[in-house]
């Protein structure tokens, strides 16, 4: 079985292009193993199987590292909900459980980056959160967005439509602190209960 690298040793060669994705993947990791405070920069480079030199080439700190991983993640989950959006037309219970859909599948396909945006967002530096607030908000206002439009038109029916964006939003983001692909619930019958539960929150009345 090979072991990784001692520091001093001369790191693997690495493909051209390889470096950011081998960075990211230890980084996610070991964020996921040790949380933000931690893991060493040393040990994502280790687990990376670079030099610290060449990871910083690509992030000049841990720091810069988690809120790479961060906005990549959340840009990600934001253009996930956008693609099932654009299919789905004007309709809002249609466009709600798209929206449903999409956010239960990212879910389960990032759970790891699900747990880590929400477990290590306080740890981001002030000037971080403030540039990617603005990527939190974006993808939130969708859900808003929804439920306003179809308290509009009359086909949901809560009283407190901020309050069932919130509810919405929890209920689907608590999936990735227990779901398990290995376990007797697979994606499709999870889309289906989270699509039922949401519209309920919303209170559509088919």
């Amino acid at each position: 079985m090979s072991s990784a690298p001692e520091y001093g040793a001369a790191a693997p060669t690495i493909p051209r292009g390889a470096g950011r994705e081998a960075i990211s993947n230890a980084a996610r990791e070991i964020f996921a193993e040790r949380g933000y405070h931690g893991a060493s920069i040393r040990d994502i480079a280790r687990r990376a199987g670079l030099s610290l030199s060449a990871l910083y080439h690509w992030h000049s700190s841990k720091q810069d590292l988690l809120a790479a991983l961060i906005q990549e993640s959340t840009n990600d989950y934001f253009e996930a909900c956008e693609q099932a959006l654009r299919e789905a037309g004007d309709n809002p219970v249609n466009r709600l459980c798209a929206l449903v859909g999409a956010a239960v599948e990212w879910r389960v396909r990032r759970r790891i980056e699900s747990e880590i945006r929400a477990r290590e967002w306080r740890n981001l530096e002030p000037a971080h959160q403030a540039r990617l607030d603005s990527l939190r908000r974006a993808a939130t206002g969708l859900w808003k967005d929804i439920i306003s439009d179809g308290v509009a038109k009359g086909v949901f029916h809560c009283e407190h439509p901020d309050d069932a964006r919130r509810a919405a939003l929890a209920a689907c983001n608590a999936i990735s602190q227990w779901y398990d692909p290995a376990g007797e619930i697979g994606l499709p019958e999870l889309v289906d209960r989270y699509t039922t539960i949401c519209l309920r929150i919303v209170d559509y009345r088919p």
